[in-house]
């Protein structure tokens, strides 16, 4: 349930009981058929039409994530992980994708990470206490259910007006067939197979995107290869010192301006966030397969499912977390102060980086050398919905080599929903400048991304 802010500060000093939080999921139901947009038609014929439906996330941007996930920069090891989630004065935990070190910057990781912190946090509590938790993404959901069903007293704090953190579903019937997934709704095979039994069956709610094709300008060309990225960073893991990915290729004699390999470096960093000149090639993200899954649905409904008899507070974004050996005060971003025993911080790591939250006092220092070893990962997402397909190839996805195409990663949905919808994906230092653009200049660009796909299909008359 959502409370205000006001039910929220009377009844702080008068305790609660954590009631069972609910299991169930809804059914996801057919979308009603739409009608096709009106839109002018304009005096020469483009390229690439302008989208009759257009949405896109700017995580990059938003003061509440400053990014999507995180990966090792070079130099840095999987140890800072394993430092920012040691518990403070068993006052403060740390949870997330950034904390977890078996499957880092993943949404498996976020889960996995919140199951962590909430059993260390109620191994050091007793069920009198008053618990609180600071992110109502992934994690912060999870370690709530968990407090709750063990019976604690828990309040979730979200800065944002809804819940979901960097999972966000827009459920818009009349504009789109499925509900577009603005943050983290890819999943590779493995981690599909780990989410089921973590959190519901996703069988029936998931695409299999497994059909890919690569295309530049004279038009279909040979597909990704990630060999020369494996054999550069084989090597480069035998040296004496950690270097960035697009270093250790070049040492290995790589040609970085290879449209081939551009395009798998923006592979690799449309899905996991890495910038290839800062990742590390001692610890390198996973390079992706052929093929991933999309998790379909309102995935922000179904979070919220999970939070039934839970004290929610949304719009309250936490400014600054005193803490002592005797409990923690929260001061919220509109100045009110309260006190818990014990907290779970589930705020991403571009929130730590840019001290969005004061810690009194300052966090330890193993602590904040970790936040500033870590990286922050940046991928965008670009939903767009046309009235006519342009496009004949019938593959899933979309690789983009060669040219100047600022989204080199495509998603074709029309397979799965009956009409004609793309999904732009963008990673790195290339998601941070697409983050940065006007909506008139984002849409532009995601065009002009679009141009290799927008030949026609048959030249001869």
């Amino acid at each position: 349930m959502s409370i205000t802010r006001r039910t929220l500060l009377v009844g702080a000093g008068a305790g609660a009981v954590g009631l069972l939080l609910s299991a169930c999921t809804p059914e996801p139901q057919p979308a009603p058929t739409r009608t096709r947009t009106p839109m002018p038609r304009p005096t020469a014929p483009e390229a690439v039409p302008a989208p009759a439906g257009w949405l896109r996330s700017t995580w990059a941007t938003d003061p509440y994530s400053h990014g999507s996930t995180s990966y090792l920069p070079a130099g840095a090891d999987p140890t800072e992980r394993q430092r920012l989630a040691e518990p403070v004065l068993d006052r403060l935990f740390f949870a997330g994708e950034a904390t977890d070190s078996d499957h880092p910057g993943t949404l498996v990781g976020a889960v996995d990470d919140a199951r962590r912190a909430a059993l260390a946090l109620i191994s050091a509590s007793d069920d009198t206490e008053r618990l609180a938790i600071v992110g109502a993404g992934a994690a912060g959901v999870i370690a709530a259910r968990m407090l709750a069903d063990a019976g604690h007293e828990v309040t979730l704090f979200e800065a944002r007006e809804h819940i979901g953190g960097r999972i966000r579903s827009i459920a818009d019937d009349e504009q789109w067939p499925i509900p577009p997934q603005l943050g983290a709704w890819l999943l590779s095979e493995a981690d599909l197979a780990s989410l089921d039994g973590r959190l519901v069956d996703l069988g029936d709610r998931s695409l299999a995107l497994d059909t890919a094709t690569t295309w530049n300008a004279e038009g279909e060309t040979e597909g990704l290869d990630g060999a020369p990225i494996a054999q550069a960073v084989e090597k480069a893991q035998a040296q004496a010192s950690d270097a960035a990915i697009t270093d250790a290729l070049a040492a290995n004699g790589a040609d970085l301006d290879d449209p081939a390999l551009s395009a798998s470096l923006a592979w690799m960093a449309a899905m996991t966030g890495a910038d290839p000149s800062r990742a590390s090639s001692w610890y390198p993200p996973h390079f992706p397969g052929d093929g991933v899954h999309g998790m379909i649905g309102d995935l922000d409904a179904y979070l919220g499912d999970q939070l039934e008899g839970v004290k929610v507070a949304t719009a309250s974004p936490v400014a600054r977390i005193a803490y002592d050996d005797r409990g923690v005060s929260l001061r919220l971003g509109t100045g009110e102060a309260l006190s818990y025993d014990r907290v779970i911080v589930t705020a991403p790591l571009g929130v730590l980086q840019k001290q969005g939250i004061e810690f009194a006092p300052a966090l330890p220092f193993s602590h904040r050398g970790a936040i500033a070893a870590l990286a922050s990962g940046f991928i965008e997402t670009a939903w767009m919905r046309f009235d006519e397909a342009f496009w004949t190839t019938e593959a899933t996805i979309w690789h983009v080599a060669g040219g100047d195409a600022l989204i080199r990663t495509w998603l074709n949905l029309q397979p799965f929903t009956g009409e004609p919808v793309l999904v732009g994906l963008v990673g790195g230092a290339d998601a941070e400048r697409f983050a940065e653009l006007s909506e008139r200049d984002a849409t532009a660009a995601a065009r002009a991304s679009l141009a290799f796909f927008a030949a026609p299909a048959d030249d001869e008359g």
